[in-house]
């Protein structure tokens, strides 16, 4: 009875050690912080993201540009419009892979620091980083993920500025920042 115990105890581990993992985006945030006037900052985000990672660890997440929220209505659908292009550029996305031994090892309510290199495609541009990554075992079947540090991001390396400065010319301000930092929280579940 031990053996087969054991056995199923092995098994159910080996499974969830298999299984992939998906954004549960409702949980999930995705932030950006703008500057305007060199002195006032203004915190965005994003509403809509998919998400996965495989049984192999190749994380995918993919931002609907259009689901930009600042809060501001007429703001939104400039940087949708302006900004973003996102009739042509629909998404934002970034994949990365893990090795996901550490993090199905861990036990419920344990976290682990990880530096996670990850490519962003934007605006079809792509842009290589590390990330400094908090994740968190949750529970057995979700993982949480948090940036430690955001994420600078720069208009130039994704060929925005032209897109800033419609931005800035529309609002009629004397600058918007050209980097952003980015921050984010993550939530993924085992199906």
């Amino acid at each position: 009875m031990r053996s087969l115990f054991a056995f199923l105890v092995a098994a159910l581990w080996a499974a969830s050690a298999q299984a992939a993992w998906y954004l549960d985006y409702e949980s999930s945030r995705l932030t950006f912080v703008t500057t305007k006037n060199a002195d006032v900052a203004e915190v965005s985000r994003f509403l809509v993201m998919h998400g996965s990672v495989s049984d192999k660890g190749e994380a995918r997440l993919r931002i609907e540009l259009d689901s930009v929220s600042s809060g501001i209505p007429l703001r939104d659908e400039r940087m949708r419009e302006q900004l973003f292009d996102s009739k042509d550029f629909p998404l934002a996305k970034i994949e990365a892979q893990l090795d996901l031994r550490p993090i199905v090892g861990l036990a419920d309510g344990v976290q682990l620091e990880m530096r996670l290199p990850l490519s962003l495609t934007l605006h079809g541009q792509s842009r290589k980083y590390t990330a400094e990554v908090l994740v968190t075992r949750l529970d057995e079947h979700r993982f949480q993920v948090v940036t430690l540090s955001p994420l600078v991001v720069s208009a130039a390396d994704f060929g925005l500025t032209a897109g800033v400065e419609s931005l800035r010319k529309l609002a009629g301000l004397k600058n918007i920042g050209q980097s952003v930092p980015v921050g984010a929280v993550l939530i993924f579940a085992s199906r």
